[in-house]
């Protein structure tokens, strides 16, 4: 049993005014396990706090049945068949447990220590009886989650920067970001060096949205979510690529992660789930419309997304289902709607965002409500999954990251975490980088396959084209 007590300690940072966490980010980011949960600058009310952390003291990566755990202290490397998130459970009990840890700072920042990382969509395949007939062509596992002894945390609202840390664990001194901040950086690029590539045509996926139609009516589901990749190769640095991205779209859950051999780039405006004080709360996104610059056009289509009936009967399918996924450990009679089809507007699309809150049950724990209603349901479809099991018959990859989920447990039990929409993965394979992008859909018995098909090129409408401006395609043609 570990008796050590741990200390929390947290010191305001003096940085320029005008610095964002992305400039001190950029500091980190050629540097494995490095990651980056960061509001964009999107002054929205979810993204108060940015977070960044680097050099992990242990780290889990799963791929499959098998996980691999990596600790710091000892070099080594060990594989579990356990339950991933179990695993990310104990190792964070073991290095930090909370009941272990003094505090003593005027504010508690929802993370200041503890673990951050991604889980793959595919980790869903775990916990429950699902096929799995793609091959997994993915060097990225379906779930990497370092455990960090110390965090950088900006606090957008007063535009402060805090270095926290547990003094047990090395962590970077004030002196040593001080430095940082007045190293002046290499500009870097980032370029595609081929044209983006869907997996499937248009007629494919009509094709296909018939299919799941044929399911619908036979009363398979209500709602199946469809997607397709579009991918590209590049060359360069996605760090300039994803800085490119965050400016065009300032999605307040965007995230930027380097593994060992891959990148992750989210661009997600969706909360997935968060537990504050054992509150919880989820945000599903449904219901869509593209931005217009034309001030007119843009009302028109606000206006059209909001008197939709389909989108809100899309929206409170996804409602109920996460009513139903957050039961299963939240208190009973303590999940509520409090809002009902908000519109939230991003750079790209208007969205339909819906809001539903529950208090944790005592004998539950913040990675039991994660795997409950893991993945979320909004990317899934209703019931989640008999969706699922469409959607592995009819898309021909593997997700991945996409429809995934990235975020952080801290060490006093706080959890945020989004869904990874407008999600890039970056990797090498046959000595090519390749850059993958998704975008879907929720498909219901009234869905027209064209108007379906646009919505899902609208999603992606301020990524793909910002990664080709610059690229060299751009400048030969």
């Amino acid at each position: 049993m570990n008796n050590q007590k741990y200390t929390l300690v947290v010191n305001t940072l003096n940085l320029p005014s005008h610095y964002s966490i992305a400039d001190l980010f950029a500091h980190f980011a050629d540097k494995p396990w490095a990651m980056l949960l960061d509001s964009a600058d999107s002054q929205r009310q979810d993204g108060r706090f940015d977070i960044m952390v680097a050099n992990p003291i242990a780290t889990i990566a799963t791929k499959g049945t098998t996980s691999t755990v990596w600790q710091q202290k000892t070099s080594q490397s060990q594989e579990s068949l356990l339950n991933p998130l179990s695993l990310v459970q104990s190792l964070l009990e073991q290095l930090m447990p909370s009941d272990q840890v003094t505090f003593t700072h005027d504010i508690k920042f929802p993370f200041m220590a503890g673990a951050l990382g991604l889980f793959g969509y595919d980790l869903g395949k775990r916990f429950e009886s699902l096929p799995n007939k793609n091959a997994n062509e993915y060097s990225t596992p379906d779930m990497a989650v370092g455990i960090y002894g110390w965090s950088i945390i900006k606090d957008n609202l007063n535009q402060q920067f805090h270095l926290c840390y547990l003094e047990q664990y090395s962590h970077p001194s004030i002196e040593d970001i001080q430095q940082l901040v007045q190293n002046q950086l290499t500009p870097h690029t980032f370029s595609l060096t081929s044209h983006w590539q869907a997996n499937m045509s248009q007629d494919q996926y009509t094709q296909k949205l018939t299919s799941i139609l044929s399911y619908l009516e036979a009363g398979d589901c209500y709602q199946i979510n469809l997607a397709q990749r579009f991918s590209a190769h590049y060359t360069g640095d996605e760090w300039q690529a994803y800085q490119d991205l965050r400016v065009a779209n300032l999605a307040p859950f965007s995230a930027f992660i380097r593994l060992d051999d891959s990148v992750v780039m989210s661009i997600s405006p969706e909360r997935f789930l968060s537990v504050n004080e054992r509150m919880v709360q989820t945000k599903p996104i449904k219901g869509t419309r593209p931005r217009s610059i034309d001030s007119k056009q843009d009302q028109q289509q606000i206006e059209s997304l909001l008197n939709s009936e389909k989108d809100r009967a899309e929206n409170l399918m996804i409602v109920d289902l996460l009513r139903n996924d957050l039961s299963k450990h939240c208190q009973p009679g303590s999940v509520k709607v409090p809002e009902l089809f908000n519109l939230e507007s991003f750079a790209a699309v208007h969205h339909l965002v819906s809001t539903v809150t529950g208090q944790l049950k005592s004998t539950s724990s913040p990675l039991d409500l994660l795997q409950g209603a893991f993945p979320g349901g909004s990317i899934t479809g209703a019931p989640k999954i008999r969706a699922m099991q469409i959607i592995d018959e009819l898309e021909p990859n593997n997700r991945n990251i996409y429809c995934g989920s990235i975020g952080y447990l801290g060490v006093f039990g706080d959890m945020d975490t989004n869904i990874c929409i407008r999600t890039l993965l970056c990797e090498q394979s046959n000595k090519q980088q390749n850059i993958h992008c998704w975008a879907g859909g929720g498909i219901v018995l009234d869905s027209n396959a064209k108007d379906e098909y646009q919505e899902s090129l609208d999603k992606v409408s301020k990524i793909l084209p910002i990664l080709t401006q610059d690229s060299t395609l751009a400048k030969q043609g």
